[in-house]
C-alpha cells in the first residue's frame, strides 16, 4: 500500500507537469529586478518594509474581523479580545467553560456574518497526541489534533455551540468566508496515513455555524511530515463558485473548484503562480478586487535557494521553503490577470522569516497585514499598488 501511494504521488506530480526536483534549476521561473531595499524604512524587529507601508506598532497577531460598531476582534489560545482604539488596548472575554481542556491552536480563522454571528475555527493544541514521526515507515500513526468551530451571538463576549467536527492530526486552519447566499465555509486538515501525507478539507455551515458538512478529502498525495496538500486559502468567485489555493511542495500553489458551497471539491491543478512551501491569503475587497499575499519560490531576482526534503521524511521532493519576502498582486477579473508581483517586506536578518500572512480590510481599500512568523505588523494601501502597476 505504502508503495502504492508514494508513486501515486510522483504520477499526481508528472501528469501535471510538475517534475520532483533534484535542484534549483528544476523550475525557469523569471523574476524581476531584486528588490531595492534604499526606499523603505525598517520596522522595529528589523524586518525592511516599502515605504508606501507603514508599521502597526504593538498590534496583536490576528487573524482580525471588523464588528459593526468599528471595534476589532481577536483570539488567543482560550480568549476573545475586543479593541476600540485601533488594536492599542483590548478586553478579554473568555471562550470556554473549562478552559483548561482547551488551546487554540495560533493558526485559526473567524468570520462575521451578514446576521451579526462571529464563528471561530481552531484546531485544540490540548487534546494535540501521538505525533512521534517514525523515519522507518515514513508515518506518525493514529496522530490526533482535532479540529473544532464555535460561535458568539453577542459580538464575541460570549461563545456557544462548541463542536469537535474531527480528531485527525489538523495540521493548520488558515481561512474562513461566507458566501454571497449565506453560507460559511472554512478549511481545515485531515493526516493522511501510510505513508504519512497531508490533505485539505472545507466544512460548510447553512445556519450560521449551528451545524457543518465536511467536504470531500482532498488527497493529491505525497510522502512526509510536510508532505501532501496543506493550509489552503479561498474565496468566491463572481460566477458563485469557490476558488481555493492549496500549498504544496510542488513549486507553485495548486488550485480547486466547488460549485456547491465547498461540500465537492476538483479539477485540481498546478497554477501559474510561483510559491515557496508556505501558505498564502487570498481576499475579496471592497472594491471587488482579489488580493493574493505569499511567499514566492525564490527571492525577487535570484534563480536559486537552499532547497529542504526529497527524503520521504520532511516531502518525497525537494522543496524551496523561501520566507524572507512577502509579496503582494491584484486581480481585477476574478484572478485571470494579475498586477505586477511586489514584494512589500523583507527580512534583513539572517535566519528570520515573515511568513503566514492574515489579512484585513480595515477601511476600504485599507489593507493590515500580519505575520505569525516574523511578527509583521503593518498597514498599506491598495490604491498604492493597484496605481503603480
Amino acid at each position: 500500500m505504502k508503495t502504492k501511494l508514494i508513486l501515486a504521488s510522483v504520477l499526481i506530480i508528472v501528469s501535471f507537469g510538475l517534475r520532483p526536483l533534484k535542484s534549483n534549476a528544476a523550475l525557469n521561473f523569471v523574476f524581476a529586478d531584486t528588490v531595492n531595499t534604499k526606499g523603505g524604512k525598517l520596522t522595529t524587529n528589523g524586518v525592511w518594509i516599502a515605504k508606501n507601508v507603514k508599521e502597526i506598532n504593538g498590534l496583536k497577531m490576528g487573524p482580525f474581523i471588523n464588528l459593526p460598531d468599528g471595534s476589532l476582534l481577536t483570539v488567543d489560545s482560550i480568549s476573545s479580545f475586543i479593541s476600540k482604539d485601533n488594536g492599542k488596548t483590548w478586553k478579554s472575554y473568555p471562550i470556554f467553560n473549562e478552559p483548561g481542556k482547551f488551546a487554540i491552536r495560533i493558526e485559526r480563522a473567524l468570520v462575521y456574518t451578514k446576521s451579526g454571528t462571529i464563528i471561530l475555527a481552531f484546531a485544540n493544541d490540548k487534546e494535540k497526541a501521538n505525533w512521534n514521526w517514525q523515519k522507518d515507515i515514513r508515518d506518525s500513526p493514529g496522530a490526533i489534533l482535532p479540529t473544532y468551530a464555535v460561535r458568539s451571538l453577542d459580538g464575541g463576549k460570549t461563545w456557544t455551540n462548541l463542536q469537535k467536527l474531527h480528531d485527525d492530526w489538523t495540521g493548520a486552519i488558515r481561512d474562513m468566508i461566507e458566501t454571497k447566499d449565506g453560507k460559511v465555509v472554512f478549511t481545515s486538515m485531515m493526516m493522511r496515513h501510510n505513508p504519512g501525507r497531508h490533505a485539505v478539507v472545507t466544512y460548510t455551515s447553512s445556519d450560521d455555524g449551528k451545524n457543518w458538512k465536511r467536504s470531500n478529502i482532498i488527497d493529491l498525495g505525497g510522502v512526509g511530515n510536510h508532505g501532501g496538500v496543506t493550509e489552503s486559502t479561498l474565496e468566491q468567485l463572481r460566477d458563485g463558485r469557490l476558488w481555493m489555493l492549496l500549498r504544496t511542495n510542488w513549486g507553485k500553489f495548486w488550485e480547486t473548484y466547488s460549485s456547491d458551497n465547498g461540500i465537492n471539491w476538483g479539477a485540481y491543478k498546478a497554477t501559474d503562480f510561483d510559491a515557496s512551501s508556505a501558505p498564502g491569503m487570498l481576499k475579496r475587497l471592497k472594491s471587488g478586487r482579489l488580493v493574493l499575499i505569499w511567499n514566492r519560490y525564490y527571492p525577487q531576482g535570484k534563480t536559486d535557494y537552499p532547497l529542504r526534503g526529497g527524503d520521504n521524511q520532511w516531502s518525497e521532493v525537494p522543496v524551496s521553503n523561501h520566507r524572507e519576502e512577502l509579496t503582494i498582486k491584484f486581480s481585477e477579473d476574478d484572478g485571470k490577470t494579475w498586477t505586477k508581483p511586489t514584494v512589500f517586506a523583507k527580512t534583513t536578518k539572517k535566519g528570520t522569516q515573515i511568513s503566514y500572512p492574515y489579512l484585513l480590510e480595515r477601511n476600504p481599500g485599507e489593507l493590515w497585514v500580519t505575520t505569525m512568523f516574523g511578527d509583521l505588523r503593518v498597514k498599506l494601501y491598495e490604491k498604492d499598488f493597484i496605481n503603480k502597476n
